[in-house]
């Protein structure tokens, strides 16, 4: 038995991040799950959910894009973007797609297997909820700033972060983390890719009530900006463990190497592409996350 068919891997984000370590674990096949997150308000996906309301498909669609292994007509519809100067510019045709299901009353996370299962994608993608939720992220000042997009332009660093309205995490997500042998966070923007489905109760319940799986936090090989530019390491960390109940966080993989963190497991390992260094490297984040768990 190979261990792409005896493990199963969960990786919670949003987005390129998440898109990028999926690819990396496509190996595992249906052993792998991402759970994406669907609180986005910007660009193509937030003109959608303004007019037609409903969760943000863009992290999804980015995620299936970036697992596509044979390029076919039908990915080149999926990834095709409309330009010119009507109301159609800018609109990515995938989230026009899974939102037209979304519309005829098909299950969101149906309407993603259809998509994936037309386009030869075997990792399974999950969005975290399928009921529509907003960030909401509390100031120093005591103001309540909502929208990711709004989140992202705040000056200052963050007193707390919450969804508006709180909603249920998708059953089938829950379920792959409860079997998960590794449970990975990142990489990914911080406060608007992993935290939205840490936030979701029984997301961060199953987290903590699976003792047996790898918890694995992968750092971002470039700093980020606004809020979460300004947390430390430690904080994210704090942060993430605070969701999941308390649930010590087993390994932290980066680039770099982290004295100050001599209460954590530390790995580091060379992560970064050779013509990108801020984009991690799929078949070295492959190996790394293989490594822990053969450990």
């Amino acid at each position: 038995m190979t261990l792409y068919s005896s493990k199963k891997v969960v990786a919670i984000g949003g987005g390129h991040g998440l898109g990028r370590m999926l690819s990396a674990l496509k190996d595992f096949g249906g052993n792998a799950t991402g759970i994406v997150a669907t609180t986005d308000n910007g660009g193509s996906t937030g003109r959608i959910r303004n007019c037609q309301g409903g969760i943000a498909w863009g992290d999804t669609r980015n995620c299936i894009n970036q697992l596509i292994t044979e390029p076919s007509i039908s990915s080149m519809m999926f990834e095709y973007r409309f330009k010119g100067s009507g109301e159609l510019d800018g609109h990515n045709l995938g989230n026009l797609m899974l939102t037209a299901l979304d519309n005829l009353s098909v299950r969101p996370l149906d309407a993603t297997n259809l998509i994936r299962n037309m386009l030869k994608v075997d990792v399974n993608i999950i969005p975290m909820s399928e009921h529509p939720s907003d960030l909401r992220a509390l100031a120093p000042n005591g103001k309540w700033v909502t929208g990711e997009t709004s989140v992202d332009e705040m000056p200052d660093k963050l007193v707390r972060l919450d969804l508006e309205p709180e909603v249920p995490a998708t059953r089938e997500g829950v379920v792959a983390i409860e079997q998960a042998d590794a449970i990975i966070l990142g990489p990914g923007s911080f406060l608007t890719s992993i935290m939205p489905p840490l936030l979701l109760p029984e997301i961060g319940r199953a987290i903590a009530n699976n003792r047996k799986a790898h918890l694995i936090f992968v750092e971002n090989l470039s700093p980020e900006y606004g809020p979460a530019g300004k947390m430390s390491l430690l904080e994210k960390l704090e942060w993430c463990e605070r969701a999941c109940r308390g649930r010590r966080v087993d390994v932290v993989l980066g680039n770099e190497p982290h004295p100050e963190l001599d209460m954590w497991n530390c790995v580091t390992t060379p992560l970064a592409s050779p013509n990108r260094d801020w984009r991690h490297d799929r078949t070295k984040l492959q190996h790394a996350i293989e490594s822990l768990l053969l450990d």
